[in-house]
């Protein structure tokens, strides 16, 4: 399963990056916002930067509603880097943009998934990727994991190559579920990543052992 880190922000980025197991990064208008990244030259330059960062994908959202303005828009970002994967948002436009971006051999992110339906409209289309945003569901009550384990199925019966990337994770249990689930990737903040490192066990075992070190080399 790749791991991804959902922010705009660099020094995140960098960290992440430093751990060794990052995969790529997801961005969208509100993570640009937090950052204070505004007007189009700046966040067309920050998108450069994180590419500059990471090995992997990095997903640049369009903020058009309309196909025509989907299309020159995420022309615009796919020109950028080699790693800028166009995000796009599951409507009508959406799926049309999709289709379009995937016969011109340009990868896309199909995002704002909250159903199987739309997943596989996604995966019609030719979407790279498709974000089901399972925390926003876990928000109004409703299984989040559960449709990434339909999505999976879904795919898995017709031999669909879009990737599930398992978005608005919030913690590190989701990070095992969807793993267990097969997820193809998963993004979110870094301490969910960093949650994975952490067992009560392994710091009392880490804590003997420096004690026993000590007290047989002083």
């Amino acid at each position: 399963m790749k791991f991804f880190i959902d922010t705009a922000n660099l020094a995140q980025i960098k960290e992440a990056q430093a751990l060794g197991v990052l995969d790529g990064v997801t961005t969208n208008p509100s993570l640009m916002a937090k950052e204070g990244i505004a007007g189009k030259d700046n966040i067309l330059k920050h998108y450069v930067d994180i590419c500059n960062l990471v090995d992997g994908d990095v997903s640049a959202e369009v903020n058009a509603l309309d196909f025509e303005g989907m299309v020159r828009e995420g022309e615009e970002l796919a020109e950028l880097h080699e790693q800028i994967v166009v995000k796009l948002p599951l409507t009508k436009e959406g799926i049309m943009a999709a289709k379009y971006f995937s016969d011109k051999g340009i990868r896309t992110n199909v995002t704002l998934v909250f159903s199987v339906g739309q997943a596989l409209l996604a995966a019609k289309a030719g979407a790279t990727y498709v974000s089901p945003f399972i925390g926003r569901l876990d928000d109004i009550s409703t299984d989040g994991l559960a449709l990434i384990e339909e999505i999976r199925l879904v795919y898995d019966n017709y031999g669909y190559e879009t990737q599930i990337l398992a978005a608005s994770v919030r913690h590190t249990m989701h990070v095992v579920n969807c793993a267990k689930i097969g997820a193809d990737v998963i993004t979110g903040p870094l301490s969910a990543i960093y949650g994975l490192l952490k067992h009560p066990l392994t710091d009392i075992g880490l804590a003997q052992f420096v004690a026993d070190f000590e007290k047989g080399n002083k």
